[in-house]
């Protein structure tokens, strides 16, 4: 039986795989080279996102953290030159847009202690760097804000409820209705640095068990008033 599998696929992988591959790869390289194709006739077209932001394709580099995305200070090293170069040579790449990994709107938002935070003008001015390397090389990117909530790993953690996440360490502190609309408030005032540090626009995390999926999920949201 085992003899049997081992050369059924050997003549899938000298054959029809082979076959399967070379068909792919031909298709992706007409995608590359030509600016329409069959299946994918708009993919490097021009998309106007805003009056002030076209992409030149519909090429997006999705979110990830890249543990560069942290700004320095008084214990930290700043890594932006090296986010810079990073994205840079995607942008060279002919990726039309680019989303950052998290950056936090505040000190309690941060995944961990020493990540990204994006809350002060001194830390927009940092990232003035990556921005400008990604434009330079004729892309676009925008800042994704992310405030974990329940799921940072720092004692000062903040949620809906306090009701500690199964990948936790610290039971979260529930927001006061005042601290709800402070960490609006946040969220406004990073997005708005961001712009002044030259991104095209924000990204807001609300997904995948982070703050405000906390506040939209019954099981992590045991509140009694209006939020």
């Amino acid at each position: 039986m085992k003899r049997t599998q081992q050369r059924l696929l050997q003549q899938l992988l000298s054959n029809k795989f082979s076959t399967h591959l070379n068909d792919i790869a031909s298709s992706h390289a007409e995608v590359v080279s030509s600016t329409s194709h069959e299946l994918y006739p708009n993919l490097l077209q021009p998309l106007k996102l805003s009056k002030n932001v076209t992409l030149k394709n519909r090429v997006l580099m999705g979110s990830m953290h890249t543990g560069l995305e942290e700004s320095g200070g008084f214990l930290f090293h700043s890594k932006l030159d090296q986010m810079a170069s990073f994205y840079a040579e995607r942008a060279k790449g002919q990726v039309g847009l680019i989303v950052t990994g998290g950056i936090s709107p505040n000190e309690a938002g941060k995944g961990y202690f020493g990540a990204a935070k994006m809350s002060t003008s001194s830390e927009s001015k940092q990232h003035a760097v990556v921005t400008q390397a990604v434009h330079d090389n004729g892309g676009k990117i925008v800042m994704q804000i992310l405030h974990t909530g329940r799921y940072g790993y720092h004692p000062w953690i903040v949620s809906s409820s306090p009701i500690k996440a199964p990948i936790g360490w610290f039971t979260p502190k529930e927001l006061s209705t005042v601290g709800v609309y402070e960490t609006i408030d946040d969220f406004v005032r990073c997005a708005v640095l961001a712009k002044s540090a030259g991104y095209d626009g924000v990204e807001v995390m609300g997904s995948e068990g982070y703050l405000i999926n906390q506040f939209l999920v019954t099981k992590t949201n045991k509140r009694t008033d209006e939020v």
